[in-house]
């Protein structure tokens, strides 16, 4: 699959997103970040030495990236807007980038990273041992986002994840992203 033919992510819905304040953004991702550990707890632990790594995660169509820190202890991600330049000046062993599609696809199991990588769909930078490390470790916990999503509502997550998942088809039409693992909520 070649970049033109990977859907970008609406513009209109980023530039909505650029100019909003991180932190919430932040407080989300920390709890996500959180029950993501707790529900997969193999997922960081496996990374090994690379578990102290920090990995910029850059969708190229969205106006901020992720700063993953997968400490098992204390896993982190966080928002991280991009400078002037367009730009995510931060500092990282490993960048990852490529359209938001592809990425959450590549999640999800519903993309082929190696694919995407040989096509030059997306771009790997820096430490790349530790980004397989990290990709093996994804691509064995079979992360559904919209799952994992719905797990940090607690008691209400059956309700939030029926909605996420009658939404679920109009968002991906909306946004190009896959949404959830294919077969997966339905």
């Amino acid at each position: 699959m070649t970049e033109a033919a990977l859907p970008r992510f609406p513009r209109l819905i980023d530039r909505v997103i650029g100019r909003l304040p991180t932190l919430p953004l932040d407080l989300a991702m920390r709890r996500f970040v959180g029950s993501l550990a707790d529900r997969h707890p193999s997922l960081f632990s496996r990374l090994g030495e690379h578990a102290t790594k920090r990995f910029l995660i850059e969708p190229t169509d969205l106006s901020l990236g992720f700063l993953l820190a997968p400490d098992p202890a204390m896993p982190r991600l966080e928002a991280v807007k991009r400078d002037a330049a367009g730009v995510c000046s931060v500092a990282c062993d490993a960048r990852i980038a490529g359209p938001l599609a592809a990425l959450v696809g590549m999640v999800h199991g519903a993309l082929d990273g190696d694919a995407l990588f040989f096509s030059r769909d997306i771009v790997i930078e820096g430490d790349t041992e530790a980004v397989l490390a990290l990709r093996n470790a994804v691509d064995d916990a079979e992360i559904d986002l919209a799952a994992e999503i719905a797990a940090t509502t607690g008691p209400a997550s059956p309700y939030v994840a029926q909605v996420l998942e009658a939404i679920r088809p109009a968002a991906e039409r909306l946004t190009g992203v896959a949404l959830g693992r294919p077969g997966a909520m339905a």
